[in-house]
């Protein structure tokens, strides 16, 4: 095992904390292309001059991609399909979002069809079935599948539709779009129902109606974990945002809307996420506070049999992972760095990990076994006056004393922070890779690793096995 002392910013005092790791339990495998980013169907269309966000020259958002270990997108949202008028993507369209996946290193894509119809005339279904066709023939390799509509329990967007009026209806009218999907191409695979943050019925309900019907890959849901973010104060928004308060809310939709998913033998996935809807906080979705929330939620859905997840990326609002700076160029939000310091530790499987914490520290930690290394994400939220640092102690068997350590900080450990976040002592860029470290930490015979972190801050530590 290992032990060192190394500081991420200062803090008012330090407490104690033990993480006892049982090496001998192992959980499920986090999948590969766990983390996404989930955006609207109309940034699939060329601008005014013909081109495109999704492309493979457009050098700085793959590099944001590929700097972020992003390897999944999901395309859809309420664009897909309101307006009625807003054009549906085409070929070439569609030629220019698999070949931006493929450069950044997308392994797969979530692609989204229209479902809404405002009359019996617009025959959505053909459509629908011969861009399936098209998609399958050149970029089956990238694609997870295929997912019909988008929120259909939003009244204010179904209401437009001939047809939908409630649950019983959207599955009739889904059935029918998907099995002309699957007349074009008998492989293909679907997702769904993509139903409203919360709303668990519609899902649970799709889950159960189609659990035998051979065709779904993975059960998907939205969920904006602090509802509505338009007319919340920044600082509560922060506030919320970093409190535990948020943790028991994830366990009662973890009770009632995975366990009965699961249960149906299906996975589930978040295609829509993030901490606010209506375009997030501004300043505080878009701050160093975000980043930290980012990392616990993505390690704790993680740790509780989500398949995935795909933050939402409006275009473009306070909550976005990334966004257009003032010269038009992309660059991360501070979230973007959590989702960052999760890729550093979720390549494995999760691990149970039992948390001693007397002193009440503000504090969430995950353990995640590789195929050489066991990674521990330690999160402090605590933050504001009176904030604690954590003197941390791991203890696992089956580890050696070679072992190292990333932080990722804010500026004075400032949640407010929009700049200046770095990880492994280094910030994320548009314009070359990501030069983060990881810093040794040195030996110690009592065979336990140590680490303090700051308050507002978080640490990857990751030791190797024997």
């Amino acid at each position: 095992m290992c032990a060192g002392v190394l500081w991420a910013g200062m803090a008012l005092a330090q407490s104690p904390v033990t993480l006892t790791i049982d090496a001998r339990t192992s959980g499920a495998a986090i999948p590969a292309d766990f983390t996404g980013l989930s955006f609207g169907m109309k940034t699939l269309s060329g601008n005014r001059a013909g081109a495109h966000l999704f492309s493979a020259t457009n050098t700085p958002l793959i590099t944001l991609f590929q700097n972020l270990g992003l390897t999944h997108l999901r395309v859809g949202g309420t664009a897909v399909e309101s307006p009625p008028a807003t054009p549906i993507p085409n070929e070439t369209d569609i030629d220019n979002l698999f070949a931006f996946a493929r450069a950044a290193g997308v392994k797969k894509i979530i692609y989204s069809f229209r479902l809404l119809e405002t009359n019996a005339t617009c025959q959505y279904a053909a459509t629908n079935a011969a861009l399936a066709q098209y998609i399958w023939s050149h970029y089956q390799t990238n694609l997870e599948c295929f997912a019909l509509g988008n929120e259909p329990d939003l009244t204010r967007v179904f209401k437009q539709d001939y047809v939908i009026r409630n649950f019983t209806s959207y599955l009739d009218k889904w059935k029918k779009f998907a099995a002309a999907i699957t007349n074009a191409v008998p492989e293909a695979k679907f997702a769904g129902p993509d139903a409203g943050s919360g709303n668990i019925t519609w899902t649970t309900r799709f889950a159960e109606a189609e659990k035998n019907s051979g065709i779904i890959t993975v059960i998907t849901e939205h969920y904006y974990a602090g509802g509505k973010g338009k007319g919340v104060a920044a600082l509560q928004g922060i506030e919320t945002m970093l409190s535990p308060g948020w943790l028991k809310d994830y366990q009662t939709l973890h009770k009632k809307m995975a366990v009965p998913v699961l249960s149906t033998g299906l996975p589930f996935r978040f295609t829509e996420a993030n901490d606010h809807y209506s375009g997030g906080i501004p300043d505080a979705s878009d701050t160093f506070a975000g980043a930290l929330w980012a990392l616990d939620f993505l390690h704790w859905w993680a740790a509780h049999d989500a398949r995935g997840v795909d933050f939402h990326n409006t275009t473009w609002v306070a909550s976005d992972v990334i966004a257009p700076d003032s010269d038009g160029r992309f660059k991360i939000n501070p979230k973007g760095c959590g989702l960052k310091a999760f890729d550093l530790g979720s390549h494995g499987s999760v691990e149970p990990i039992v948390i001693s914490n007397s002193n009440g520290v503000n504090l969430t930690a995950y353990a995640v076994r590789g195929d050489r290394s066991l990674f521990v994400t330690i999160i402090n939220k605590e933050h504001g006056a009176g904030a604690r640092a954590a003197d941390v102690t791991i203890v696992s068997d089956g580890t050696t004393n070679d072992s190292a350590v990333i932080f990722l900080t804010a500026p004075g450990g400032d949640v407010t922070a929009k700049t200046g976040v770095t990880l492994g002592g280094a910030s994320i860029s548009n314009d070359g890779p990501w030069l983060g470290k990881w810093t040794p930490l040195p030996p110690n015979k009592a065979g336990k690793c140590v680490v303090k972190v700051a308050a507002a801050s978080a640490a990857i530590v990751k030791i190797a096995a024997k």
